[in-house]
């Protein structure tokens, strides 16, 4: 809900503490301060930051140029820091006031920014002790896989896995002396080892061999099935993979590949094919599953393969606090351990979630959304769908051009897929609009708060529906008012009352309509009798007629 003025009076009585943060911010502020001030305030339960008030009482509106637009300093703040934090803007008599609302973080969890946690200390920020993010990562009991596996050894680790970790993690950091390290310093350096070299749950989730899993921890296994129908019974293809991550993770993704069919379209001379089973998000999803999981439950992730749909199940619900539908603003590492190290090797980005990329990649291949649909209490359920909805929006998407792909955020993507689908859109994407018709995506109808938005007509030009883009950009000017004449015509002598001009042009407003028959009239072509409700309209003696067609 919309920041009330009696609202942000009421902010101004108040003393700045654990929830309220009062910036002056005149001319501008620091970006990459107000970043720091949302990981604090997001650190100790959330709050709001108010920028153009003065910071001392009694406090007055002073006003702030600073963050214009708002929607851009939003988008910033996502991308920098993978949660959505508003940005409201309100324009007040005394001066424009913007207002950061920034939500807690969730249990078990730290904001970050560049790897540091933030809180507040009197007017200044300054770091999370030690024992502070302990006892945070504590609220949901202990990392399973930062905890030593009983009996477990190094013999249990395969030693290949190891040193292609190693060489990831000296691509990732730059760093290439890692490659010479030994594999006791490797995990050591990893914080794979613990309590005096013990091997943790994530060095055997990641690299142990079939018989240390099988010993120590069977269910950190996964398990593919490729069904050529949706009949129960035995599957096609069935392997089981229990070994580490790194020992199957390009195995899986082959067979995968190896049913994977090409869905072909044409765009012009050009013959285009798009994989039903893109890369990209199926190992993010698999990692996904991996990273996240509950390795305290006895069952295996499981991956089906369909001919046009990937299933992939995983057991323990979604943590607390997220759900389907925060899920791509929201971070929880149930295995913060693992996801650390997947991290390091880049395997896994500052997020820790990859749905974002996979909600990216389906929207630019026109197809549908991932889906968490059958997600319950003991399993996470996610279907990637492969079939090609809209061969045209591929194409649509792919003439945006490569350089303004990569700037769209993951909000962006999806503030189009609604566009493209005719579904109701959430305020966090429709605040996104602007900026997507900045860059030539979208079409603006009207102005201000009534604007209304339509995808550009270049999609509908690769649509073969130019008509249908008409309909949706609207009649133009000269158009309209050819419409009204029209129907001044067919009344002939009776004439015509405002309210049938509306019928004439349902989707314009009554000051629309208005202005346009001022202008017939100021022409010379119409006039009116009457005044206000009794007002008829009449096609003029003098009025040359044009036919809409020719208009």
């Amino acid at each position: 809900m919309p920041t009330s003025v009696a609202q942000l009076q009421q902010w101004l009585l108040e003393p700045e503490g654990q929830r309220l943060e009062f910036k002056e911010a005149k001319q501008r502020y620091d970006f990459e301060k107000l970043l720091k001030y949302c990981v604090a305030m997001a650190n100790e339960g959330g709050g709001t930051i108010v920028l153009g008030v003065t910071d001392k009482r009694p406090r007055s509106i002073v006003g702030t140029q600073a963050f214009d637009p708002p929607e851009r300093t939003e988008a910033g703040l996502h991308q920098r820091l993978g949660h959505r934090i508003p940005v409201e803007e309100l324009l007040l008599p005394e001066g424009r006031v913007l207002i950061v609302h920034v939500p807690p973080r969730l249990p078990g969890t730290a904001w970050e920014i560049d790897g540091r946690y933030f809180k507040r200390a009197g007017d200044d920020l300054a770091a999370l002790s030690g024992q502070e993010l302990r006892e945070m990562f504590a609220e949901t009991g202990p990392d399973f896989s930062a905890q030593p596996c009983p009996g477990a050894t190094l013999a249990d680790l395969e030693p290949t896995s190891i040193a292609l970790f190693r060489e990831r993690w000296a691509q990732k950091s730059g760093d290439t002396r890692r490659r010479e390290l030994s594999d006791l310093q490797t995990l050591r350096d990893a914080e794979l080892l613990v309590d005096g070299d013990q091997v943790s749950y994530a060095a055997l989730i990641l690299f142990g061999t079939r018989t240390g899993l099988t010993r120590w921890l069977a269910q950190a296994e996964l398990v593919f099935e490729y069904r050529s129908s949706e009949s129960a019974g035995p599957a096609a293809d069935r392997e089981e993979y229990r070994a580490g991550f790194f020992a199957w993770q390009d195995a899986l993704w082959k067979k995968i590949n190896l049913r994977n069919d090409r869905q072909s379209y044409q765009d012009d001379f050009f013959r285009m094919d798009l994989p039903t089973f893109d890369e990209v998000p199926v190992r993010e999803a698999i990692l996904n599953a991996v990273a996240h999981r509950d390795y305290r439950l006895g069952g295996s992730v499981f991956v089906r393969q369909f001919a046009k749909r990937l299933e992939v199940v995983s057991p323990g619900g979604l943590p607390p606090g997220i759900t389907p539908e925060n899920i791509i603003d929201q971070q929880y590492p149930r295995n913060r351990r693992l996801a650390e190290a997947l991290g390091r090797c880049g395997l896994i980005e500052r997020s820790g979630q990859g749905l974002n990329l996979m909600m990216e990649s389906a929207v630019r291949q026109g197809k549908p959304l991932p889906s968490f649909a059958g997600t319950a209490a003991h399993e996470v359920r996610l279907t990637l769908e492969g079939g090609v909805r809209n061969p045209a929006f591929v194409r649509f998407m792919e003439r945006l051009g490569e350089e303004t792909l990569r700037s769209l955020s993951t909000l962006d993507y999806l503030a189009l897929e609604c566009l493209q689908q005719g579904r109701p859109m959430a305020p966090q994407l429709q605040e996104r609009l602007p900026a997507l018709a900045e860059v030539g995506a979208v079409e603006t109808i009207g102005r201000g708060k009534t604007a209304k938005y339509i995808l550009a007509a270049a999609l509908y030009a690769s649509l073969g529906s130019k008509g249908t883009y008409t309909r949706k950009r609207g009649l133009d000017h000269g158009t309209n008012k050819a419409l009204l004449l029209q129907h001044l015509k067919d009344q002939g002598e009776a004439g015509a009352p405002l309210s049938e001009f509306r019928q004439v042009l349902p989707s314009l407003p009554m000051k629309a309509v208005q202005k346009l028959l001022e202008e017939l009239r100021n022409e010379g072509v119409i006039n009116v009798l009457g005044q206000r409700r009794w007002a008829r309209w009449y096609l003029s003696d003098a009025a040359v007629f044009k036919p809409t067609g020719n208009t």
